[in-house]
C-alpha cells in the first residue's frame, strides 16, 4: 500500500470512527447496543445518564455510521450497523489487559529484589 492512500485512510479512520469513540459513554452505549437494539429511553436507564445525553451520543454514533436507527411507532430504535466494532473494541481491551498483566509482572518481580 502506497504510503499516501494510507495516510489518507488513517485520516478518514480518525475523523469517523476514532473521534466516535472519543467518549467513554458512546463506548458503553456501542456494547450495550452489541446486546441487542435499544430506544433511547432504555439506554438512558442501563447507563443512568440524562435523556439529552444519550440524544447527543447517539446523533454522534449515528452520523458516523455505528449505528442505525428503526422508527418503531413513536419511538427510534438503535442498532449495531456492524458488529466488527465490538471486536475491535475487544481487540483494544485485550491489548490493555496485556499491558497491564506485564506491567503487574514487572512490578512483582522489582518487589522481589526488595
Amino acid at each position: 500500500m502506497d504510503k499516501q492512500k494510507l495516510e489518507q485512510e488513517i485520516n478518514v479512520i480518525h475523523e469517523r470512527i476514532c473521534s466516535a469513540l472519543g467518549d467513554p459513554k458512546r463506548i458503553l452505549i456501542l456494547y450495550l447496543l452489541a446486546e441487542q437494539g435499544h430506544c433511547v429511553n432504555e439506554i438512558c436507564e442501563a447507563l443512568d445518564l440524562p435523556q439529552s445525553t444519550v440524544s447527543r451520543h447517539l446523533r454522534v454514533l449515528r452520523e458516523r455510521g455505528l449505528v442505525l436507527t428503526e422508527r418503531q411507532g413513536t419511538s427510534i430504535h438503535y442498532s449495531l450497523a456492524d458488529e466488527r466494532i465490538i471486536a475491535a473494541l475487544d481487540l483494544m481491551r485485550g491489548i490493555l489487559a496485556s499491558q497491564w498483566e506485564a506491567q503487574a509482572d514487572l512490578a512483582q518481580s522489582l518487589n522481589l529484589f526488595e
